[in-house]
């Protein structure tokens, strides 16, 4: 690069100490093209080494930071995901989300977090969503085709985690709800419980309801039936309330009690232990879902089916992200298994 040139550059930036570097400043310095720079401060754009430390060192020397605005315009692109969440969702929820920021960090984008009071009112947010101009949507809330629609007609792509529609063709990753819950009730009826209880999640809840289907056709194959469900929140006061509730429906304390998720199962060892005096597991055997981590506290070990947030969360971005880069990509569906942990808050055979 001519002397003369990157001297006239440095002049000019040293002259006005209130203006910004620019990266045409940077590669002047470093000796590179524009869109060297740019690569360089792309995310897992290829570039060599001694080239990334070169203009890194100039970067820093100029005191220069990509303006992520400057390059949305150019790209017509926001590069930011929006996430959609209910509050009535378990303490698992954050472990998501966190999960989620991660994957997409990695990917170059950043997360925009929507929250609803339940999964129902999307459509209270539904215009926030739309004004930030996404370049896409992770649902972990239920969407109605209307609403699908509107995203699609922007073009916007959406994947749903950890829930899908029945019948619509839909981008979704998910933990096998009904084959967790399938396999627990088949554990616990093995080790001889008879007598079950279900306290379940909110009737909105595409999850709590799979996870309510899986228990109660996999008791009606083993000849379990007139199961008492009580509805919960997924908040500690259900499992604590909902124990209650089966008590007084069935006069006396059930063998076995299914939790919806772990939260509501910590809440009803709790009810068990301190307000019927019952012995978890020599007396009521408890189980919940998700693998939270107070589920690993020495004071509950909780016997659940661990959903594999990893990799769940990693395949959300993934299946996002091409169809942000690729919007004629067809709906895709995965689904993972979860793995059985083995507490010692149930007796199992």
């Amino acid at each position: 690069m001519p002397k003369k040139k990157l001297a006239s550059a440095v002049a000019t930036a040293a002259a006005d100490p209130d203006r910004r570097a620019t990266s045409y400043d940077v590669a002047l310095r470093a000796g590179v093209s524009q869109s060297a720079v740019s690569r360089c401060f792309k995310p897992g754009a290829s570039v060599s080494a001694k080239m990334r430390e070169r203009v890194m060192r100039a970067a820093r020397e100029l005191g220069y930071t990509p303006n992520a605005i400057a390059r949305s315009l150019i790209t017509r692109r926001s590069n930011l995901i929006a996430v959609l969440l209910s509050n009535l969702t378990s303490l698992y929820y954050p472990e998501v989300l966190s999960e989620l920021a991660e994957q997409a960090s990695r990917r170059g984008v950043r997360i925009l977090l929507f929250t609803l009071p339940r999964e129902s009112d999307i459509d209270h947010v539904l215009d926030q969503v739309l004004q930030y101009q996404v370049d896409g949507v992770v649902a972990a809330v239920r969407l109605s085709p209307a609403q699908l629609a509107t995203f699609d007609r922007r073009r916007i792509p959406v994947v749903f985690f950890n829930r899908y529609l029945r019948d619509t063709p839909v981008n979704a990753v998910c933990c096998d709800q009904f084959e967790g819950s399938r396999a627990m009730v088949s554990r616990l009826h093995a080790a001889g419980h008879r007598r079950f209880g279900v306290i379940a999640g909110p009737e909105d809840s595409v999850v709590g309801q799979e996870r309510l289907r899986g228990a109660l056709e996999r008791l009606a194959e083993l000849g379990v039936r007139d199961v008492p469900v009580i509805p919960g929140s997924y908040d500690y006061d259900s499992g604590v309330n909902g124990l209650h509730e089966l008590v007084k429906r069935m006069r006396r304390p059930p063998d076995a009690v299914i939790c919806g998720n772990d939260v509501m199962a910590i809440g009803c060892i709790d009810a068990a232990r301190f307000d019927f005096g019952l012995d978890v597991p020599g007396r009521l055997s408890v189980v919940g879902f998700d693998g939270v981590g107070p589920s690993v506290w020495s004071s509950y070990r909780l016997t659940t089916v661990r959903q594999p947030l990893e990799r769940m969360a990693e395949a959300t971005i993934t299946l996002l992200m091409d169809r942000v880069e690729n919007p004629g990509l067809p709906p895709e569906k995965r689904v993972l298994s979860g793995q059985f942990v083995e507490g010692a808050s149930a007796k199992l055979a």
